[in-house]
């Protein structure tokens, strides 16, 4: 007996995506003649693979996706009338460009090389009041990397001088202007707001409802209100009249 040749890689995605049962479902259609029953079959199984991969349901176009998905494992010799378009999977044989790695290393560590790219695309605005603010905007980017990097608060000035540093001297900043306006400065987070306790006149500022009830439990006479304390007393009244009296000796 000759064993089954493995399948192709990407058919193994599919088979591990919704499972080896589903897989020999699918492969069941192939022994089904009438096209129709087959259609009818086939268009359970996909409801099945939905129900196994509920977090489908929100991708556009799902159903012909799972149909060419049926299609490919059952094999393209299998016909369906299947109610989408159905289409061989797509193979990408060409392998993908290697990524080329930096070789160039940045000049400052604590900001990398997405700051000096900043930095560029800021020095090719025409408009000087944009280029400031885009060098305001990179600049609190910057103190927000150096405080990350270095475990500590840097000074406006530093930032200044870096910043005038990466540019070539292009992109200058008032260091007195930075620090009246706070232009460095990270918008802190707001506090959550507490909702006022609820009294008992629905008042706030009022006396607690526990308060409250402890001033009513004051207010109460020894052994509760209820009659209960009578009950006791009586009760402990007829346990001493049954007790024999002794004789004083």
């Amino acid at each position: 007996m000759t064993p089954t040749p493995p399948l192709p890689f990407h058919l193994q995605l599919l088979v591990r995506e919704y499972g080896q049962s589903t897989y020999q479902l699918i492969q069941g259609l192939a022994q089904i003649e009438d096209v129709t029953e087959r259609t009818r079959r086939a268009a359970g199984i996909v409801q099945l693979m939905l129900r196994l991969r509920p977090s489908l349901r929100e991708v556009p176009e799902i159903q012909t996706r799972l149909w060419n998905h049926l299609h490919a494992l059952a094999g393209t010799e299998v016909a369906l009338d299947a109610p989408v378009p159905l289409a061989p999977p797509r193979l990408y044989q060409a392998k993908p460009q290697r990524v080329e790695y930096p070789r160039q290393a940045p000049k400052l560590k604590a900001y990398g090389r997405g700051v000096e790219a900043l930095i560029a695309k800021a020095l090719t605005l025409p408009d000087a009041a944009e280029r400031e603010q885009a060098a305001t905007q990179i600049g609190r980017t910057m103190k927000f990397l150096y405080r990350q990097h270095n475990k500590e608060n840097a000074k406006d000035v530093t930032i200044i001088r870096h910043l005038a540093e990466l540019s070539g001297g292009q992109l200058k900043l008032d260091a007195q202007l930075i620090a009246d306006q706070g232009l460095f400065e990270l918008p802190a987070a707001t506090a959550p707001t507490v909702a006022p306790a609820r009294t008992t006149g629905g008042q706030p500022g009022g006396s607690s409802r526990f308060e409250g009830s402890r001033e009513r439990r004051a207010d109460r006479p020894e052994g509760g209100g209820n009659g209960n304390g009578k009950k006791r007393d009586k009760k402990r009244s007829k346990k001493f009249r049954s007790e024999a009296q002794q004789p004083p000796q």
